[in-house]
């Protein structure tokens, strides 16, 4: 395993110099290079509970509870935090100078690594707000007619699918959807399912890259090349996917993608990403009103009026902090604490869980249900009977909890959760 010692020399400082900034925010500006490969694969590093031990002492996190909805909103590492109050601190000695003029150009260097990160040139990568910010720019920005069709499924997110019905309702457009299986272990199937849909009136096509009810991970490349057939262009919702498993946009080959960055990458609450072809940026709508809203310019989907220059700033930090813990162990990780407690509970005939194990087609959330059991009723004897965090999941399809562990999760908490969840099996939840 690697040792305390051999953790803190990876980060090419002392350990003796280190030990005491892992344990007070700030420590991330320390950390000037990523951290080298662990000895040994991604999966066997997954295990190493020392490595592990010290990944989670960089965030501030409540252990009087546990948390399993981290697919929700994710807490930020003491280094994230520390470095957005810094830029904040800063701002408000001077706003107009010192957030306008000297903070917010070094924006250009966040979006930069996050390019970089993604695989794609800074010229198609706007920061925004969120995932919802950076998909309703998309939904919004295609000029439709009246009866003119968009498609998604019945499992993509319900603010995203609220905002075409939104546009159904005022510009008389039509909203078509359709079941997905469950799990999803057949990626010709997904591609035929989202062919079938289509009609001579579809205009546009949102989907998942991960479901974020079920952690289904959707073939994203294959549906966009099936549309591009069809001439569709199609919208990518990445919130639960980016920084959660590794890809890059050329595992995709998307035109349009958005995702939420304070979910998998824990960077600062209110902060997203959005992608969009260089070539496709001129004839795309901002959200908000542009001086030239059919310019090419990228940034024309960041004119949102006043906005703090802190949060988009610490991003940096949460970059350096996943380049140091590698996307591959990130990943790894994720998967065997999901297999811990999944394939423990699935030795009940009682549980049914609705997300694969199979390679491929998930990673660390996963949504199970305790037949004879509402989701409701489950999620809220978890938390007043355990402090366990989780979310009830009720669909036309299926129903549970979901559950979605992090990196700084022990798998001590995991085997609690799984001790809970076998009592509620045995004696129920009234």
């Amino acid at each position: 395993m690697l040792s305390r010692r051999q953790f803190l020399g990876a980060l090419g400082l002392p350990a003796a110099a280190v030990a005491p900034a892992l344990l007070r925010p700030g420590a991330a500006r320390a950390l000037l290079a990523a951290l080298p490969p662990a000895p040994g694969p991604a999966a066997l590093v997954a295990r190493d509970e020392d490595f592990w031990a010290e990944v989670a002492r960089a965030f501030t996190v409540d252990r009087s509870l546990m948390n399993l909805n981290n697919g929700g909103v994710s807490p930020a590492t003491a280094f994230v935090q520390d470095a957005m109050k810094a830029h904040l601190d800063y701002s408000h000695k001077a706003p107009a100078h010192t957030m306008w003029k000297v903070l917010e150009p070094q924006r250009e260097a966040v979006r930069a690594r996050l390019a970089r990160s993604f695989g794609c040139s800074a010229e198609e990568v706007a920061i925004t707000r969120n995932a919802s910010e950076s998909l309703q720019i998309c939904q919004f920005g295609f000029d439709l007619a009246p009866g003119d069709e968009v498609l998604t499924s019945t499992q993509d997110y319900p603010r995203m699918i609220n905002t075409f019905k939104q546009r159904e309702r005022r510009e008389g457009i039509v909203l078509r959807q359709f079941d997905l299986p469950v799990p999803a272990e057949d990626d010709d199937e997904v591609v035929r399912r989202f062919e079938n849909a289509i009609t001579e009136r579809t205009k546009l096509i949102l989907m998942c890259h991960m479901i974020n009810v079920t952690g289904q991970i959707l073939p994203v490349r294959a549906v966009v090349a099936m549309a591009r057939r069809h001439d569709i262009p199609v919208i990518v919702d990445g919130a639960h996917a980016h920084y959660h498993f590794p890809f890059t946009h050329a595992d995709l080959d998307c035109d349009y993608y958005g995702s939420s960055l304070h979910k998998w990458l824990f960077a600062p609450h209110g902060t997203g990403f959005l992608y969009v072809r260089r070539d496709k940026i001129a004839d795309l709508w901002p959200l908000m009103g542009a001086d030239d809203p059919q310019s090419a310019s990228i940034t024309k989907f960041e004119e949102i009026g006043t906005h703090p220059a802190a949060n988009a700033l610490a991003v940096a930090e949460a970059l350096t902090f996943h380049e140091g813990l590698g996307a591959e162990r990130k990943a790894a990780r994720l998967v065997y604490l999901r297999n811990r407690w999944a394939e423990r509970l699935l030795g009940s005939e009682r549980i049914k869980l609705h997300t694969s194990l199979k390679p491929g087609f998930a990673c660390g959330i996963a949504t199970v249900e305790i037949d004879g059991i509402e989701p409701g009723d489950l999620q809220r004897w978890l938390w007043k009977q355990h402090r366990i965090l989780t979310t009830p999941i009720v669909h036309d399809q299926f129903q549970g909890i979901r559950v979605s562990p992090s990196v700084y999760t022990t798998p001590a908490e995991i085997d609690r959760f799984a001790d809970a969840m076998e009592h509620a099996i045995e004696h129920g939840v009234g």
